[in-house]
């Protein structure tokens, strides 16, 4: 915005508006195949809106707006990459027999009544190693869903048990990227970061497990046991179920414990699976391939690649199972990554165009309290998440635009650093057109909408970080408070 005056609040809000009332009307129309175009169309609308504003009103140049733009796209294409590898992942974990040995002796070791508050805490904990919810949701995720759906457990439950461990870990692991951003925005050290973090997190993790413990009581009657021994069965009799495929699993949890890049960890893993479908599940490479003219060898092949890029569909013998164990493949991901490149162009115009920040500046000045700043940084965090698309540049902005407030009102900035956390990491996996929203929906076949409902810790860290600042629990500032913050006494 160098060069230009800001936006009128009232101004720019319009383009938030129209995105808004275009997802409305686009989800009404289209429900769960919004994604498919229908919510592209209206972010790419909303970003027209925010450019025609701009550049009739204020004169801002287009170059500005596209160099924004290539830079904001720039910085998500490893996220891209990744997304395809998860697509590789996913399929290959499938046809190689992972996940179906892990839903065959998962069915059979797994309560339905302590399910929910064990693949809870299972995520909770392979998301802590890993320091990826992505990771987490992609692997152990997938087949924890798939034995809720031999248990007969509502998807929805299980995918908000799967997704609230999932950034449990993420959020409190020291190798997560956003963890490590958060802390680095505002200068604090990571562990320092971590330990504060513990006074709104475990309360937000403790609430969620009870809750799941709870529910779980509801479940495990009536044909469980029919449900059960129809999987397991149906499992049995189309693949090889072997503990050797575990080998997989066991050697990507190694890379991960050795902190390999998360791009390398699922290709490499997606490799292993496929050489472990060669071994073990050739007939079923053979059937994907779906051409009996060719030799064995080019069989398998072919049906290994379409495994990796394409759309796979087994036969189990029971339909419930066949949706299961159908696979997207690379793919199955293009709705996602052309969802996150127009959901990143919304963010860059707005950004570019000084909007976000004027839409901000009006949120601080309403700032006269302890409770009321970090309040605002919730809004603000929830705010970028809902426009920008991507928590990324959520973390950054929200951490940027407060800095100064905190440093001027005295209070530490760990403060800042935690309630972005708890604001921004853990609730961009609730916003349907965020690329976290968009992934896990894509990888758990559970659209935004089912799951969020029961993403009780995500919902509640938000609320825990603005209940703890009403109390002031270990809150503390530094130096003597300005003239805004003395309204606080």
């Amino acid at each position: 915005m160098t060069g230009h005056r800001l936006p009128h609040p009232s101004i720019a809000i319009i383009p938030i508006a129209l995105l808004i009332t275009l997802l409305v009307i686009v989800i009404t129309l289209f429900g769960s195949d919004s994604l498919s175009g229908g919510s592209q169309i209206a972010l790419l609308m909303g970003a027209g809106a925010c450019v025609l504003i701009s550049m009739s009103v204020y004169g801002m140049p287009w170059k500005t707006f596209e160099h924004q733009m290539t830079k904001t796209i720039g910085d998500v294409s490893i996220t891209l990459l990744i997304l395809l590898t998860v697509g590789m992942l996913s399929g290959s974990w499938m046809v190689s027999g992972v996940v179906p040995t892990l839903i065959y002796y998962g069915v059979q070791i797994l309560s339905p009544k302590f399910f929910l508050v064990s693949a809870c805490i299972i995520c909770s904990l392979v998301s802590l190693l890993s320091g990826s919810s992505w990771t987490t949701v992609a692997t152990i995720g997938v087949a924890l869903l798939g034995i809720a759906h031999a248990l007969g457990i509502s998807e929805a439950w299980a995918a908000g048990a799967i997704i609230s461990g999932a950034y449990f870990g993420d959020k409190m692991s020291p190798l997560s990227d956003t963890t490590i951003l958060a802390s680095s925005s505002v200068r604090v050290d990571i562990f320092e970061h971590i330990r504060y973090m513990m006074l709104t997190t475990v309360p937000s993790i403790s609430i969620t497990l009870i809750i799941f413990l709870i529910a779980g009581f509801g479940w495990g009657s009536g044909d469980t046991a029919l449900h059960i021994e129809q999987y397991t069965n149906g499992l049995a009799s189309t693949f090889n179920i072997s503990l050797w495929t575990l080998v997989v699993p066991v050697v990507t949890g190694i890379l991960i414990a050795r902190k390999v890049s998360s791009l390398i960890v699922l290709f490499a893993s997606s490799i292993m699976a496929g050489i472990a479908a060669l071994i073990l599940q050739p007939h079923l490479l053979s059937q994907i391939a779906g051409d009996p003219a060719l030799s064995t060898a080019a069989a398998q092949f072919k049906g290994l690649a379409i495994t990796y890029y394409g759309a796979t569909a087994i036969q189990t013998g029971y339909d419930a199972l066949n949706e299961l164990v159908s696979t997207g493949g690379m793919a199955g991901m293009l709705n996602t990554i052309w969802l996150i490149i127009c959901a990143m162009c919304f963010g860059s115009v707005m950004v570019a165009s000084g909007m976000i920040e004027s839409i901000t500046r009006v949120i601080i000045k309403w700032v006269h309290t302890r409770l009321s700043l970090v309040t605002s940084t919730v809004g603000t965090g929830l705010f970028l998440n809902l426009t920008t698309g991507d928590q990324f540049i959520s973390i950054v902005l929200t951490a940027d635009m407060f800095r100064k407030v905190y440093e001027k009102d005295g209070f530490e900035p760990r403060l800042l650093s935690r309630t972005t956390e708890d604001a921004v990491t853990v609730t961009s996996v609730l916003v349907p057109w965020n690329t976290c929203g968009m992934t896990q929906a894509t990888v758990l076949g559970v659209p935004t909408l089912t799951y969020l409902p029961y993403c009780f810790f995500n919902i509640l860290s938000p609320l825990t970080t603005i209940a703890v600042a009403a109390i002031g629990w270990k809150i503390k500032r530094l130096t003597r408070p300005s003239a805004i913050a003395e309204q606080e006494n």
